[in-house]
């Protein structure tokens, strides 16, 4: 009698979280359905309200936005993808190393290090964001230019955080010294013998990342002057702060629909790694 209360407890546990997921995944998919039905339609057409059937001015707005001489779409996917590919790839590659120093050295200042980097974590952005603009001013080559969007990113202290719990868990320190009497110099153990392993973990991250760059609005409308520098968020704003009369809610929604496209390419081609990543080699006790 237990046991058939039991099976029938978790069966409606089970029920009641497959509910819930196909509750939150029918939300999820129904705002990208919107955007996407929204991207088809013209400006008088939205304004009306939802309808779930598709428009047909999709070319329409596409070219709009092409034609739009204050948006320049193209560059701005450039710039975009220059900013958000090299913060992603910087913040893993020096994150997981900043990881690696602390998990496999001991030094008198370990703890102290592992609790400044911490506390760098819950200082928000807008905090530093004066003095960072006033600092990029003062350095000649920072100024003008992607620099400023893509040098910081090597601080990134929650993938910090994520990186050295995943070793903590997956990286056994008997492959490191293996690699050490192997021959192996510190930078190539951690190229050939750790990178491999944290693939899961760096290819989650550098999806956070990626799109965490790709999504930033705050520090490029504050470093960025110049039209043909632009992000993509920044020219999404600006359509949206277009007065009256210019104002096209059928270009915005195709924008961000463009917008979105690179984020789904980029999780498409990480997400292998994700689900299949394994731990290259293995220790036996």
């Amino acid at each position: 009698m237990n046991s058939r209360k039991g099976l029938k407890a978790g069966g409606l546990r089970k029920l009641i979280a497959y509910l819930v997921l196909i509750i939150l995944a029918f939300l999820c998919l129904f705002f990208f359905y919107i955007l996407i039905i929204n991207s088809t339609r013209n400006h008088a057409q939205i304004q009306k309200g939802f309808s779930a059937i598709p428009g047909s001015s999709f070319m329409k707005n596409f070219n709009n936005v092409l034609n739009d001489a204050n948006v320049p779409i193209l560059s701005g996917i450039k710039n975009s993808f220059i900013v958000s590919a090299a913060s992603a790839a910087l913040a893993v590659y020096f994150s997981a190393l900043t990881a690696y120093g602390i998990y496999a050295y001991d030094f008198k200042l370990k703890k102290p290090a592992f609790v400044f980097i911490l506390l760098i974590l819950v200082m928000p952005t807008q905090v530093s964001a004066l003095g960072f603009l006033r600092l990029v001013k003062k350095i000649p080559f920072m100024s003008d230019n992607l620099l400023p969007l893509i040098i910081p990113s090597i601080a990134a202290p929650a993938i910090f955080y994520f990186m050295y719990s995943y070793m903590q868990s997956s990286l056994p320190m008997e492959l490191v010294e293996a690699a050490r009497i192997d021959g192996c110099s510190e930078f190539k153990t951690f190229n050939r013998v750790v990178m491999p392993i944290m693939k899961p973990a760096l290819a989650v991250q550098a999806i956070f990342a990626f799109v965490s760059s790709w999504n930033n609005y705050f520090m490029p409308a504050l470093v960025i002057n110049r039209k043909e520098l632009k992000t993509l968020p920044i020219l999404i704003a600006s359509l949206r702060g277009a007065d009256f009369l210019k104002f096209d809610m059928g270009k915005v929604y195709t924008l961000i629909m463009i917008a979105i496209i690179p984020i789904i390419i980029v999780y498409i081609i990480l997400s292998k790694y994700i689900v299949a990543g394994v731990t290259l080699g293995g220790v036996k006790e």
